[in-house]
């Protein structure tokens, strides 16, 4: 058994623990210890915070989770002013050249590293994510992650971090067709995850409110999130509706681009969406691709059930990583 540290870096807040890893697996995560990256100046400010928090020497192995693309030596964070240089992290925070991976590919390790219970149903015929083929993690959130599980029958399994959330959005019907225009308008190229993340249900509540001919109204996302979730408001609800929708066209698009024979929904909106993704529309919306729908329909889809999926995911990333070392 190894101590290792595992950190998860994201645009508001950096989390990090200590675990114990053994045989390619994760034995024990430890209670995270959580700053606002606005507190601190750099990666290295946090770090010292944390290891003040533990009081003791800390590990030299350890696995950092970046809300970015982790390649390249300079990294530059999303929605954090803090960034990197690779070979200067050992010198600045005291340990061995870390492994650096994007924050969805470590939640896309966290799939793979655990059980039936922590992964519970979505849609789709109820049995677990198959031992052999491409398991696809989809994350919205702040943006939408995107990342692949493949697993071989006789090779190891390989995680794939990929970008997907930013090709174009793809409307559905005569609604999305005008949202799409909206947001054309502004953005002129449009991604997916213009619509199907927290900020995209801003203007789906505002064409909503256009097509009711009701003026839209200037709310945050996270205040209309909070309105949809607790249903106290007809155009957030009618918003988040319309939001598991999309989100379900996305997830069957992604599932045949890469031929995919399970999929995983996670991110922060995926959370709070646990309780209303298996009676929206999303399940529908999966498997309407025409002449592939009875395909779609032997796809088990599922959610992560996990308090640090990233967390999880990173220190499991590196606990494959040293059993392959020794």
């Amino acid at each position: 058994m190894q101590e290792i540290i595992a950190a998860d870096i994201g645009g508001t807040h950096a989390r990090f623990t200590l675990a114990r890893v053994g045989n390619g697996c994760v034995h024990q995560l430890d209670t995270p210890f959580t700053v606002a990256v606005a507190d601190h100046e750099t990666l290295q400010d946090a770090w010292t915070a944390f290891a003040r928090h533990i009081g003791k020497p800390l590990p030299h192995r350890a696995s950092i989770a970046l809300a970015c693309p982790a390649r390249g030596e300079v990294l530059i964070m999303a929605n954090n002013p803090w960034s990197l240089v690779r070979a200067e992290l050992p010198g600045q925070l005291d340990i061995d050249p870390p492994l650096l991976l994007n924050d969805f590919e470590a939640v896309a390790h966290a799939v793979a590293g655990l059980d039936t219970d922590h992964l519970p149903p979505l849609c789709g015929p109820d049995r677990p994510l198959p031992m052999v083929g491409t398991i696809l993690v989809i994350g919205p959130g702040t943006g939408l992650g995107t990342a692949a599980i493949v697993r071989q029958e006789n090779g190891p399994t390989l995680i794939c971090g990929a970008e997907g959330g930013h090709i174009g959005f793809a409307p559905c019907d005569t609604f999305e067709d005008r949202l799409l225009e909206r947001l054309r308008a502004v953005h002129g190229r449009v991604s997916a995850e213009r619509v199907i993340s927290g900020p995209g249900i801003i203007p789906i509540c505002a064409q909503i409110s256009d097509d009711m001919g009701e003026t839209p109204r200037s709310l945050s996302d996270k205040q209309i999130w909070t309105m949809a979730l607790e249903g106290h408001d007809r155009i957030a609800v009618h918003g988040m509706e319309r939001f598991c929708q999309a989100l379900g066209s996305f997830a069957g698009d992604m599932a045949l681009a890469h031929g995919a024979t399970g999929l995983v929904v996670a991110g922060g909106l995926g959370k709070r969406l646990t309780s209303i993704l298996p009676t929206s529309d999303f399940g529908a919306r999966f498997v309407a691709k025409g002449r592939f729908e009875s395909m779609m329909r032997r796809i088990p889809v599922r959610m992560i059930d996990h308090p640090e999926p990233g967390l999880f995911g990173a220190a499991s990333a590196l606990a494959v990583k040293l059993s392959q070392e020794n």
